[in-house]
């Protein structure tokens, strides 16, 4: 697995102290790359709304709420920084289709094997790509979307990488 150095910078995205703090800086909602309007047609194609779904390093993004006002109903919601998980579960306390929790990309061990239909990821592979351990890191994270794809599931990686 290559690392491309030059789409880093000196932040460690893999860090959760890193995305606590500008969460805390920031506020607000940020969608990475692309928002759900966007990515809709391939999101419905290859994920149909009936799945279980885990999308990883939520972060503060809407996506999920716009796909759960699009008719998905089981939405799990992940990230590394307890700052966002404390603010979605806030923000959504009222939407039972979304559920968040703390939690890191490389061990996922809290959910079972074969768990999901489907998993999104719009940069946590990316961002954990530019952190300390990078090729490391991302066999662990690749190894529990693996694990916790139910057989024909989906993995949909959203990169600005080729």
């Amino acid at each position: 697995m290559l690392r491309d150095e030059s789409s880093c910078n000196t932040y460690n995205y893999s860090d959760a102290l890193y995305w606590d703090a500008r969460y805390v800086q920031e506020g607000g909602s940020f969608d990475w790359y692309q928002r759900y309007s966007s990515l809709r047609p391939f999101v419905r194609h290859f994920i149909p709304i009936s799945s279980s779904v885990l999308m990883v390093g939520c972060g503060n993004a809407v996506m999920s709420e716009d796909m759960v006002k699009d008719g998905y109903e089981d939405i799990m919601n992940i990230d590394i920084s307890s700052v966002a998980i404390d603010m979605m579960i806030s923000k959504y306390e009222h939407i039972p289709q979304l559920k968040y929790m703390q939690m890191d990309v490389k061990d996922m061990s809290f959910f079972p094997d074969d768990s999901f239909d489907g998993v999104i990821d719009k940069g946590t592979l990316d961002s954990l790509m530019c952190g300390n351990n990078a090729p490391i890191s991302a066999v662990q994270m690749l190894g529990e979307v693996s694990r916790l794809l139910k057989p024909g599931g989906i993995y949909m990686l959203v990169t600005v990488h080729p």
